[in-house]
């Protein structure tokens, strides 16, 4: 809301329906005086608002939107086409104002698009049950990992070389106050290497499989899964939803929790958030499954109806009770989600993988015919993959944004072994045009 009205009457009308005289009073009804700051902060004077409306513009001119270059970023967030009708539908109030829905009675259209994106979600991943949302792919894949240690019993989890190192911070954040032991497999040319798993995975709780992993490659999951299995542990997949129009959906290969990012599903960028992470489970885990579920149901008059159920936070049970502390869901991001999933359809999703995962590919081969310019790995990869380059990643990723072209993340603040690494991701809006002038951009800056 840009500018909320207050004048001097709707104050008194205020103060006199609470009974008091004054501001001062009642900050001292709450606040005993003995506890207020009686000189003033040591701040600068105010701004007026022209001043600060133009010193913010100016802050936000230093960003450059990725719409208005060529956008090879990767790394967990991508640059797919959204189309122009999912903000105008998100857009209108009865979604965009909407409030937690409480009150079932008077929620009834807020509680039926979270039903649908999670039947949308269920359907994708090839699971039994979808919770409405966390805050992003990291956190729902820590919530899965909790998940998993109350499940099991066993507080040592698994994780692959080619996790994403952000999302691996946030399970560290999450694990080690609770004294989760994170032990990280060994890898084979970036991927699971299987002949060290069945070692590895002895007393634990959870596996953890991205597919496709951080660099891009295709990881062997059902095989995988299957040793975890064999081992009696569950497995824990971390997806890139667009990819599940043409891989096989964690369901099908093993996975007991399913978590992805949702922003790759119609939600834009925007600097790293707001996002969504989606969650969903096998029907033997729902009661575990943490967060808000949507469910329906029959009224009195045998008409559908839609319900908030297993509510296991703890704003509805006993703290020590609950299967998660978060106490709110990004419901309008996952409303993109489903407005965009809606659109769009299965065969759109199709197409966007296929074109994709082809362009990718052509580009890789054409990089690789630029002398000093190899794959990093050898494994077969989706829509992103890593290049090393024969000079200092840093200088190339500003050469190349001096010509609005953005890539990366470099890849040596995580591995030192891949100082001179970057990784590359290709989405369905990227045209021939623009693939070949990305080449040639990068051959004019090694020669």
């Amino acid at each position: 809301m840009d500018f909320t009205s207050q004048s001097v009457k709707d104050q008194d009308r205020i103060l006199q329906a609470v009974g008091e005289s004054s501001v001062e009073a009642l900050i001292n009804r709450v606040l005993p005086e003995r506890f207020q700051l009686k000189e003033p902060l040591n701040l600068q004077r105010g701004f007026s608002e022209y001043r600060l409306l133009k010193e913010f513009k100016e802050f936000a001119a230093g960003n450059e939107p990725s719409g208005d270059g060529l956008c090879f970023l990767g790394g967990g967030a991508y640059d797919h086409y959204i189309p122009a009708a999912v903000d105008h539908i998100i857009s209108r109030p009865e979604f965009y104002t909407a409030y937690t829905p409480y009150q079932a009675e008077v929620s009834q259209g807020t509680l039926q698009t979270i039903y649908e994106f999670q039947t949308m979600i269920c359907r994708l991943m090839g699971m039994d049950a979808a919770n409405a949302s966390h805050y992003d792919g990291a956190s729902a894949l820590a919530e899965a990992v909790l998940l998993a240690v109350r499940q099991k019993k066993h507080r040592k989890v698994v994780i692959p070389q080619g996790l994403n190192p952000l999302y691996r911070r946030v399970l560290k954040t999450y694990c080690e106050p609770t004294g989760i032991e994170i032990i990280d497999l060994k890898a084979d040319e970036g991927r699971i290497d299987l002949k060290s798993l069945s070692e590895q995975i002895v007393d634990s709780a959870a596996l953890v499989i991205q597919q496709p992993n951080f660099y891009g490659l295709l990881e062997p999951a059902r095989i995988a899964a299957e040793v975890a299995h064999e081992a009696g542990v569950l497995v824990i997949s971390s997806t890139y939803p667009t990819t599940l129009a043409l891989l096989e959906p964690p369901g099908e290969w093993g996975v007991d929790i399913a978590t992805a990012e949702g922003q790759p599903l119609g939600i834009p960028l925007s600097l790293g958030g707001p996002y969504v992470g989606l969650f969903a489970v096998k029907k033997k885990l729902i009661r575990q499954l943490p967060g808000r579920l949507v469910a329906r149901t029959k009224d009195r008059d045998s008409s559908d109806g839609f319900v908030l159920t297993l509510q296991t936070r703890e704003q509805h049970i006993r703290r020590e009770k609950a299967t998660s502390n978060i106490c709110t869901n990004q419901a309008l991001v996952a409303l993109c989600a489903l407005v965009y999933l809606s659109l769009v359809g299965a065969k759109g999703l199709k197409r966007s993988a296929e074109n994709s995962y082809r362009s990718a590919h052509y580009l890789a081969d054409k990089l690789t015919e630029i002398k000093g310019v190899r794959l990093h790995f050898k494994g077969e990869f989706f829509n992103e993959f890593v290049i090393d380059l024969p000079i200092a990643v840093d200088r190339v990723q500003t050469a190349l944004a001096d010509r609005h072209i953005f890539a990366g993340p470099v890849l040596g603040c995580w591995d030192e072994n891949m100082k001179n690494s970057m990784l590359v991701a290709v989405t369905e809006k990227r045209s021939k045009e623009e693939l070949d002038s990305f080449v040639d951009s990068i051959k004019e800056i090694l020669t």
